[in-house]
């Protein structure tokens, strides 16, 4: 019997870090109905073509439970990376691992593949809001057999991202930010997780005019003259791994010299995994964006 034990959450595809953004399905199928349609134990043997996704399985102690994860997985450090590639995964690859469950972002020939070989999928698309990544930690807690730890873990997330959110100075006026997803001036509006995150600690993103219409999916590509009119007080680099940036190649472009952050020195680099991904980690990323938040003067 073909099984699959899937969880659409409606998604539209997080950047990591180049301009790209995919669309999944979306189910009203909670984790704890697929498992129990189907009758079956706690994985022991899971493949995880996700780094978010790896990273949540690891947070919530099921990681002795994950045989292999794919090369983009790169945290934890103990998570068992092999070559399999989540962009052009290969059933037959995922497959010698001989897994019971194997965690894919989207709904892809991959899932639709193990399905023909009784391998049960679990999906995780990209996280649009807070409640996407919440959502996804209680499901995998939940087929994994580790639903009480994947709860604290959500707590913990809820009130570490309140203590955050409780020391953003209070302002007259906003501050205004960009987020760089790539060198080409790919960004986010606040309609994106990203965007989200930013805007709990109260800053403004200077790209939302420049996807009103919403025709980008949130991930619009900015002019180097829009960005320089525009004028931002924070730029946020993610594309330090990637593209290799940091605030003196952000500074060197022409026109760039003048900026407000520039100027100022609040061009923060970031690290391109932390940003892009939608897992615990989210508080280190929203704690990056507080703290400089709070190295601006409130004068």
């Amino acid at each position: 019997m073909k099984r699959t034990l899937a969880v659409m959450l409606t998604a539209a595809a997080l950047l990591a870090a180049c301009g790209d953004d995919e669309a999944a399905d979306t189910s009203d199928t909670t984790a704890a109905e697929a498992a129990d349609a189907s009758d079956e134990a706690v994985p022991e043997r899971i493949v995880s073509m996700s780094p978010s996704a790896t990273e949540m399985l690891f947070a919530i102690g099921a990681g002795d439970q994950v045989v292999a994860v794919d090369d983009f997985s790169n945290y934890p450090p103990d998570a068992p990376v092999t070559e399999l590639s989540a962009y052009e995964p290969n059933v037959e690859a995922v497959a010698t691992y001989d897994p019971d469950l194997v965690v894919v972002t989207d709904s892809t020939d991959l899932e639709a593949g193990l399905a023909e070989i009784d391998i049960d999928t679990y999906v995780t698309p990209a996280a649009t809001t807070l409640d996407d990544t919440y959502e996804q930690i209680t499901d995998l807690g939940e087929l994994t057999g580790h639903a009480e730890e994947a709860t604290d873990l959500v707590e913990e997330i809820k009130a570490d991202i309140e203590e955050l959110v409780a020391e953003v100075p209070e302002r007259e006026e906003p501050l205004t930010y960009y987020h760089e997803l790539d060198s080409t001036l790919f960004s986010v509006t606040s309609e994106t997780f990203i965007g989200e995150l930013y805007s709990l600690a109260g800053l403004e993103n200077v790209a939302d005019p420049a996807d009103a219409n919403g025709e980008t999916g949130g991930y619009p590509q900015l002019s180097a003259e829009y960005l320089v009119d525009a004028d931002p007080d924070l730029v946020f680099l993610a594309d330090t791994k990637c593209c290799e940036q940091t605030a003196a190649t952000f500074a060197a472009r022409p026109g760039f010299e003048g900026l407000r952050a520039v100027a100022d020195e609040r061009v923060i680099a970031l690290d391109d995994d932390i940003a892009s991904r939608w897992g615990p980690r989210i508080v280190d990323f929203l704690r990056v964006i507080v703290d400089a938040v709070k190295a601006v003067s409130a004068a």
